[in-house]
């Protein structure tokens, strides 16, 4: 094949397809088919899917359309097709984790939020390639590590755990794609391949179906090429109304004056600047913030990660299995072993502690806004040595794991078109159960900064 077949949804939005398709101008068959041959051009290199579910498309898509032209409208999601993290379990796909050890039995069935998707008229396409039981920021798997579609020379880390979740949507291999976010997993692969990504609560959606990675922080959050087609997955899977574009008058975003802003990648130092300086010339005001508790995530995450992986999968799983897990993941959910349980009570403690001192911190505050990496995707081979990988790795993460650990939600939102050729994000943090209100600021910010235009793909073929 020497061309790309069209994405048929990502440059026009979710919405404008959901117009299209009840105008009769296309169909859901022919737009997942349309997906699966981008897949079967493109995915052979960027390795986004793990699995990838043909035939079950195909028929979910005709039946979609049968349903449409009975009288039976689903709702804005009918008929789109997606991606699902191989985290999730959907019934007759295979579910993996990421790893060759069997954790089927810790996910269990297809659960409830898979069954919403369903419900909403949603055509999944197959399952997304993960880090190998969600424990990795890079994106890296050594089975399968997806290919930054921000650049077909040099392969660049994705940024995990939901790697190919934001590569299936940067490649536009999908209309939108779930991702998990415990640490950083959804914002941080959707600021590195360049989309858009929303960091959710653990209450929001139930992860039963799910791998449980740390039950107090997972999360289910969707990755889409806007903060638009975010806010409709948002609404059509909660029954809410579709958050609409905070006024830009009155609206006041915190930015914190230490540790989130450390250390920053010359891009991402100049695009974050821009864009503050674009809103605050739109009349937004930005104001200053103390948030010196971000620091802890160096002690919080490197002690409560290891000591619930290690208490999920189990020793005796552990033991057995680990010379099949990358040893890199072996190692960080062995080091469980050596975490004292008075240690793992008083990191617990704290972080609750730390929640509430964080709502309070938020008084005054529509949003606050902070680099969502520190980074730009870096060459894989730069993580290769650990001696040089483990400072990057640590830095990569520096301004999204708070916000975790703070059980604070939020986004992340594209700007490298302000000036870099590398993907750049935005994290926009707000209170726990204030989902809403961050798509509302974040629409408001995509409205003032724009849309990057999309990457190159004729690499990939």
């Amino acid at each position: 094949m020497t061309t790309i077949p069209c994405d048929p949804i990502g440059p026009k939005g979710i919405a404008e397809f959901g117009r299209a398709l009840r105008a009769r101008e296309v169909s859901a068959e022919e737009v997942t088919k349309a997906y699966l041959e981008r897949i079967s051009a493109l995915d052979p290199k960027l390795n986004a899917f793990e699995y990838v579910a043909a035939d079950q498309a195909v028929k979910a898509a005709r039946a979609i359309d049968n349903l449409l032209a009975a009288g039976i409208d689903l709702g804005p999601l009918m008929g789109v097709p997606v991606g699902v993290k191989d985290l999730l379990a959907v019934d007759g796909m295979p579910t993996t984790g990421g790893s060759l050890t069997d954790v089927t039995d810790l996910i269990g069935r297809e659960g409830s939020f898979i069954k919403g998707l369903k419900r909403a008229g949603c055509v999944i396409l197959g399952k997304t390639t993960c880090v190998e039981f969600a424990f990795g920021t890079l994106g890296v798997n050594r089975l399968r590590t997806p290919w930054n579609p921000c650049d077909p020379k040099v392969k660049r880390i994705p940024g995990g755990s939901s790697s190919g979740s934001a590569v299936a949507v940067a490649a536009g291999l999908c209309a939108f794609a779930i991702g998990t976010d415990t640490g950083t997993s959804v914002r941080l692969p959707a600021a590195l391949c360049g989309v858009f990504g929303l960091r959710t609560n653990s209450e929001l959606w139930p992860t039963d179906g799910v791998f449980p990675l740390a039950p107090v922080m997972d999360s289910i959050g969707p990755l889409t090429k806007s903060a638009a087609d975010a806010a409709i997955v948002y609404a059509a899977l909660t029954g809410d109304s579709i958050p609409e574009a905070a006024p830009v008058g009155g609206l006041r975003l915190g930015k914190p004056a230490d540790y989130y802003y450390e250390s920053l990648d010359p891009e991402v130092d100049f695009c974050m600047s821009a864009a503050l300086a674009k809103l605050a010339d739109a009349g937004v005001e930005i104001a200053p913030v103390r948030v010196p508790e971000a620091k802890e995530r160096e002690i919080y995450f490197p002690t409560a990660l290891p000591a619930y992986a290690l208490g999920i999968l189990g020793r005796e799983r552990y033991q057995r299995d680990r010379d099949k897990m990358d040893p890199i993941v072996a190692a960080r959910v062995g080091s469980g072993f050596d975490i004292q349980a008075s240690d793992f009570v008083q990191q617990e403690l704290r972080r609750k502690a730390l929640e509430k001192t964080m709502e309070r911190r938020m008084d005054g505050y529509d949003a606050w806004v902070v680099p969502t990496s520190a980074l730009v995707a870096r060459p894989a081979e730069d993580f290769s040595d650990v001696e040089r990988g483990m400072p990057l790795t640590l830095a990569i993460a520096q301004a999204t794991q708070p916000g975790s650990m703070f059980g604070q939600c939020g986004s992340s939102i594209p700007i490298h078109g302000l000036g870099s050729k590398l993907p750049v994000g935005l994290h926009v943090v707000c209170r726990r159960h204030e989902v809403a209100k961050a798509l509302s600021v974040s629409l408001a910010i995509e409205d003032i900064i724009g849309i990057p235009s999309q990457p190159d793909l004729t690499g990939f073929l």
